[in-house]
């Protein structure tokens, strides 16, 4: 019998269409490219503008956040003009509608209520827990400031655009309207709505104060790099190379925390509702990481890195550091991917091009093979046994984690009929997911093989 090529074979099971177009992400990277060349030549471009004495270089945190919007602005302006993303009926919007402000202004008070309140319930947690204007673990207070900065304009901005949007919702009465309407003791409010729209802020709360406080680390490094330095040495390369697709997936997952609009179709449509996905998740950002230094799940214990290791090889060096900033490469088109869109423990639309065509968690598998490469956790500088099981032991486990994150988020998303879709076409068609049925079907046919032989000699002939 004659088997059709795999191409033909695609093409009779088409992919599912992806809710965010890769010319999204191409524009993004375009506008970062294009701030980073700006703040790496800020005094020239300056001076030849007629504005001396500026510095060379526009390297601090507010310049950071000026790639946010270089790298936001594009990919929002083609998602409306070319893709035509605010005429999904996925945005909950009919802008046939156009009701008058007096027919949605009552119903835009009670949201404004509810909406108000939540912020308010975020600042107390920012203010209650100091942690969020510590530098532990990241420069917090950097996005305490920001948002501080921030809040008297998003709250007068509030209400022009919730009236403004409440004109062309179908239903009107989302999330914030029920928890104003809770607060006002109005009738008509709806617990579910309530807990949804608490959950989607929570994800915004917590994780954008995160992805503000680090946005200017990787920035000023590549808008400081010496390029006829760094490519001098393979492992200066490879970090400076490491160091740019970070700032890559920084720069859109701010974007996607910072831009979660209706218009944009970008809007948050359900946050994950298991405890399990939220602790799977949590545990790996501060403050409740595990896997920081002195950590329960510390796998660095007398280790060293890949250049330590690897010194004495130059060519494996080069290799080595190729397959790494691959690895960190991949993690970063997964981000990428999902342009406006980026967000942990929601559901914001399903993509299904890029890397998410080859396997349904690329971040996750490309950052563990990353980590397990350039830790080597089974090389340790104490010479322990011990200490090489337990930092293996202990990587495992964190592999672990992430692959329990992987399934609470596929547990999430499979309520939603096109993923279930998705993640049946992936089964069929895509490289990895059929590699690993492979090798599980493989596993279990040399298993159950041995089981067969075993029964076969331990058959005694008749006499």
């Amino acid at each position: 019998m004659e088997i059709a090529p795999q191409s033909l074979r695609q093409s009779a099971d088409p992919r599912p269409v992806s809710a965010v177009s890769h010319r999204v992400g191409l524009c993004g990277i375009a506008g970062l490219i294009l701030w980073v060349m700006i703040a790496r030549n800020f005094g020239s471009l300056a001076a030849m503008l007629g504005f001396p004495g500026f510095p060379e270089r526009a390297d601090g945190p507010y310049s950071a956040l000026i790639a946010v919007v270089f790298t936001g602005l594009p990919m929002a302006l083609w998602s409306l003009s070319v893709d035509k993303v605010h005429r999904r009926a996925s945005t909950g919007l009919d802008w046939s509608l156009a009701r008058p402000v007096a027919q949605v202004l009552d119903d835009s008070i009670v949201k404004l209520a509810g909406l108000w309140f939540t912020w308010g319930m975020i600042a107390a947690v920012y203010m209650l827990f100091r942690f969020w204007w510590s530098t532990q673990y990241a420069n917090f207070p950097f996005s305490m400031d920001m948002f501080e900065a921030a809040v008297i304009p998003l709250v007068i901005l509030s209400v022009p655009y919730v009236i403004w949007i409440d004109r062309y919702l179908v239903n009107p009465r989302e999330g914030a309207w029920h928890l104003g309407a809770w607060i006002a003791g109005q009738d008509g409010w709806n617990a579910e709505d309530i807990f949804h729209h608490l959950r989607a802020w929570a994800v915004k709360g917590f994780f954008l104060a995160f992805m503000i406080s680090i946005v200017p680390g990787g920035f000023q490094e590549i808008v400081n790099l010496d390029p006829a330095k760094v490519i001098q040495n393979p492992v200066w390369l490879a970090t400076a190379l490491i160091t740019a697709m970070f700032l890559v997936d920084v720069q859109f997952a701010t974007v996607g925390y910072l831009l979660t609009m209706k218009p944009l179709d970008a809007h948050i449509r359900t946050a994950n509702p298991y405890m399990a996905g939220w602790v799977a998740a949590l545990i790996c950002y501060p403050p409740f990481i595990l896997m920081t230094s002195g950590g329960p799940l510390d796998y660095h214990v007398a280790t060293s890195d890949w250049a330590f290791w690897l010194s004495d090889y130059p060519i494996l060096l080069w290799i080595w550091g190729g397959i790494l900033v691959a690895l960190t490469a991949i993690y970063a088109w997964a981000t990428v991917a999902f342009g406006l869109r980026f967000s942990n423990l929601t559901h914001r639309g399903i993509l299904t091009h890029g890397p998410y065509a080859w396997t349904k968690h690329p971040a996750y598998l490309s950052k563990n093979i990353y980590w397990w490469l350039a830790t080597m956790p089974f090389l340790v500088t104490s010479g322990s046994m011990s200490d090489m099981v337990r930092n293996s032991a202990i990587m495992l486990a964190v592999s672990g984690i992430y692959y329990w994150r992987a399934r609470t988020e596929e547990r999430h998303l499979l309520a939603d009929p096109i993923y279930k879709e998705y993640a049946e076409w992936m089964d069929r068609n895509a490289a990895i997911p059929r590699f690993f049925q492979w090798l599980k079907g493989f596993a279990g046919n040399r298993l159950y093989g041995n089981r067969a032989k075993a029964q076969d000699h331990s058959v005694q002939p008749a006499e």
